[in-house]
């Protein structure tokens, strides 16, 4: 605070947690089991306007046995009086949110989240001290970072404890334009410039991160990414080839049986894959559909020309007709070209995983996949394989290289609504979502819509960072979503500026609204937001302009004109 206590004596007395003296606002007239009602004294001059009690601010009551802080969630004069000489009740609704214990000679004063001793009537009620809440929010330790300042005091760090962040999964909300990927940014860089060897994937559906982790990251589009088809599950292959899979049945059991023989066929032709045939029978095991191992599409073909071969009836060749005609299509789509283009079959698992992971890292250890351009329904594709790969890879490799996963726009691959999207992909983000920290792998999500987004993921993101949201649902949907019971402070949502936020769950030592620190120049997110002023300020003569737009779209190219 900018006036200390001993220059307001009479205002002030003694704090059991650290021995400051702190100025005295008002004392408690209520209190039930989660928040404490406040009578504010009179006006007192000694607290500058600066300083005085605010929504989202903390105060401290002593309770003898500790420091209770409470958060103030409303404000209000329940009966004005006309006489402009008359003195209103002014009352303040506190949120209890934890306690300090008081230091002794073998333990230094400690927050703990929850109430042990409850505040009494006509106990004092005082402002936080500067000490105080500094020993808060530090509270994370040394594993923790700073990411911005307290609303309620510029010169105490906000900061995020990075195991917590991390393992417990976490969500960025706000609506469009609110900073989402630039706090998304910061708090990366925050925890990399500590940590230099991370494994991060960002799956970016605007293309704006590329410029924003210089030589750390490795970005990936269709032109320098090659995911193979083989390395998709059976699920997966079934949703591309049927979306919606309707009357397909008799196709998808058909290709069931044949993909097992085709990889079979293609590993009896490396060394490599005789040895893991003799294991899989040595082991009483076989390979199945779903076994990540190389095989071809052409294979596949001759496994059913070979079948058409040997049936005689019109009505039984049908599938096979209509299954082969699907495989041929799929394998010379062009938007799948990163998939199927391959002239050769290698076994390139091990090496499209560590390029992917950032295993080595060798000084990047981000991996940034461009979706912006590509089809949803590629893009969907993308998003599953690397979500399922994330969680397998740390299935089998016992969290050994923790890894974590930001999906941008999260509610275009994990919908609200049953049934809609992609569905492997959804599947794999939830199952991340509730499984993820026991395995090492991390979900970040960011949305503007968190109505439109999963329930099941939003739950399991136990630290939230909501920026601004001004529609009204979607604040209900963030309301039943926060891990702590302090909602109040998301009554301030509407309001909250460029680059603020409530700042909530296991990640932070308290709710509270931060402020986000300012990115360098460069590191912040390119922003795809079009000028209309300046498009329509200049008349477009380049009479080979539109070829070359027409162009990029049949290409089906992942290019976005620079801004």
């Amino acid at each position: 605070m900018s006036q200390t206590a001993a220059e307001n004596p009479a205002a002030a007395r003694p704090s059991g947690a650290g021995g400051k003296r702190k100025l005295r606002v008002g004392e408690v007239v209520s209190v039930n089991g989660s928040h404490a009602l406040v009578m504010l004294d009179e006006d007192r001059p000694e607290i500058d306007r600066v300083h005085k009690p605010q929504l989202g601010a903390i105060l401290a009551v002593d309770t003898g046995a500790c420091i209770v802080l409470g958060l103030v969630s409303a404000m209000s004069v329940p009966a004005p009086t006309l006489d402009s000489t008359g003195k209103d009740l002014r009352l303040i609704e506190l949120e209890l949110i934890g306690e300090f214990t008081k230091p002794t000679a073998k333990a230094p004063a400690r927050f703990r989240r929850g109430v042990s001793t409850y505040p009494t009537l006509n106990d004092e009620v005082q402002l936080a001290a500067r000490e105080e809440l500094a020993a808060l929010f530090a509270a994370n330790g040394s594993a923790s970072v700073r990411i911005g300042i307290v609303k309620q005091d510029a010169a105490i760090p906000a900061t995020v404890s990075i195991n917590d962040l991390f393992s417990r999964h976490c969500a960025v909300l706000g609506t469009t334009g609110a900073g989402k990927s630039c706090a998304i940014t910061l708090m990366l860089l925050a925890v990399l410039e500590r940590y230099k060897n991370g494994h991060i994937v960002i799956l970016d559906p605007h293309n704006e991160y590329s410029h924003s982790f210089g030589d750390r990251a490795v970005v990936f589009d269709t032109t320098n990414l090659t995911l193979p088809y083989w390395m998709l599950t059976f699920e997966e292959l079934v949703e591309i080839l049927y979306p919606g899979r309707v009357n397909c049945q008799e196709e998808i059991e058909i290709l069931a049986d044949l993909i097992p023989t085709a990889k079979k066929m293609n590993l009896s032709n490396s060394v490599s894959g005789i040895k893991l045939m003799a294991g899989a029978r040595g082991d009483g095991g076989t390979i199945t559909v779903d076994t990540p191992v190389p095989y071809r599409i052409s294979e596949l073909l001759t496994l059913i020309d070979k079948t058409l071969g040997s049936l005689d009836n019109t009505r039984t060749t049908a599938p096979y007709k209509r299954l082969r005609a699907r495989l041929h299509g799929i394998s010379q789509d062009a938007r799948y070209g990163f998939m199927f283009g391959g002239l050769t079959v290698q076994d390139t698992m091990s090496d499209f995983l560590g390029q992917l992971f950032r295993i080595p890292v060798e000084g990047a250890p981000i991996s940034i996949i461009e979706l912006g351009g590509l089809p949803v329904e590629v893009a969907q594709v993308i998003v599953s394989v690397v979500t399922r790969l994330a969680f397998e890879f740390g299935l089998w490799s016992h969290g050994a290289a923790p890894l974590a996963i930001i999906v941008e726009d999260a509610h275009r691959y994990a919908p609200a609504q049953e049934g809609a999207g992609f569905g492997p992909t959804r599947k794999a983000l939830i199952r991340i979502a509730k499984e993820g920290r026991k395995v090492g792998v991390s979900l970040w999500v960011a949305s503007q819509r968190p109505t439109e987004l999963d329930a099941t993921i939003l739950s399991q993101c136990n630290t939230i960072f909501a920026m601004r949201l001004a529609n009204q649902a979607d604040q209900e949907a963030l309301r039943s979503a926060v891990p702590d019971a302090s909602t109040s402070l998301l009554s301030c949502l509407p309001s909250l500026g460029l680059g603020e936020a409530i700042a909530v769950g296991e990640g932070v030592p308290l709710p509270t609204r931060i402020r986000f620190d300012a990115l360098p120049r460069e590191a912040v997110p390119r922003s795809l937001t079009a000028s209309f002023t300046d498009g329509w300020s200049v008349d477009v003569d380049d009479k080979a302009f539109i070829a070359r737009i027409v162009e990029q779209w049949r290409a089906q190219k992942m290019l976005i004109p620079e801004v």
